[in-house]
């Protein structure tokens, strides 16, 4: 009799340790309900403005559907690095087919490039300001380069848009160095001459939020050392889409327009916290989220 009263208060103690695990799991597993007990997603951040919005509501759309993601900062060259040594999940930003090229051409064998690309509209190259009338092209750069102290205003070392432009020196045989910073030092110093009528020359891309804050043109390019128009693709350490076969079919719907990024590199930049202008974005853009995430 006694052993038969332990076994049933035992029994029962089971059911609610058990009942307790099943609320865990639903709390836990967001909406899909789904079991998602993999390891976080590493996914790779640079501090470029439409990398901080894309990575930012990609990591309140996964936590919505009961993933974990870190958002791991690093730069392009030690970004790719972390790929080739499995030591970061993914990075969403690749420049093709000029601007990250001899990153793929480097680490083709140890990082899986998408061939599906989320932005198909980009362009980069060398810009100045508006005013700046006699300066229209690369090749009118030597005859002002006085006016520029003899610099290129750059940004991240080991950025692919600044290997390129560094071969591009080359190639115009420019009397001007590149002098790299970080995007956001660049940005100001950009805002500083601007807001003083001074010249300055730099290397930027779109899409960029720079471009509806001031009056900036791209110079002519006629060696096109820049390329034409570039798209942009992501990257994954080997296994990714083994191992996160839902989030890899969701990178392969995911498209944004000029339009769509703007806005919400808008909403990051303008959000006390990036976290918190992506999800307003995202709250507002149900329709064309359910378009990638089906």
């Amino acid at each position: 009799m006694f052993n038969k009263t332990k076994l049933l208060l035992l029994s029962a103690a089971l059911l609610v340790v058990l009942a307790a695990c099943g609320g865990n799991d639903e709390a836990e597993n967001g909406e899909t309900g789904e079991t998602n007990d993999k390891d976080p997603i590493e996914m790779g951040q640079i501090n470029w403005a439409e990398n901080i919005a894309v990575t930012n509501m990609w990591k309140v759309l996964l936590e919505d559907r009961g993933y974990e993601v870190d958002l791991i900062n690093l730069d392009m060259g030690p970004t790719m690095t972390a790929l080739a040594n499995d030591e970061l999940d993914i990075s969403l930003e690749i420049w093709l087919p000029v601007q990250d090229q001899h990153y793929l051409e480097q680490y083709q064998d140890d990082i899986d490039f998408s061939e599906a690309t989320w932005y198909d509209n980009a362009k980069v190259g060398l810009v100045v300001p508006e005013y700046m009338e006699d300066v229209n092209s690369i090749e009118d750069l030597n005859e002002h380069a006085e006016q520029f102290d003899h610099q290129i205003t750059g940004f991240d070392q080991g950025a692919g848009t600044m290997e390129v432009a560094e071969e591009m020196i080359e190639e115009y045989d420019l009397e001007l160095e590149l002098v790299p910073s970080s995007e956001p030092a660049m940005i100001a110093a950009i805002d500083d001459a601007v807001s003083n009528e001074e010249p300055i020359v730099a290397p930027l891309w779109n899409p960029h939020s720079i471009f509806a804050e001031h009056d900036l043109k791209y110079l002519e390019d006629p060696k096109e050392s820049f390329g034409g128009v570039e798209k942009i693709h992501h990257a994954t350490r080997h296994d990714f889409e083994e191992d996160y076969p839902e989030f890899s079919e969701w990178l392969k719907n995911w498209k944004m327009d000029d339009e769509e990024i703007g806005e919400l590199m808008a909403y990051v930049e303008d959000a006390e916290e990036p976290i918190d202008g992506a999800r307003e974005w995202i709250d507002e853009n149900e329709e064309l989220i359910n378009e990638w995430i089906d």
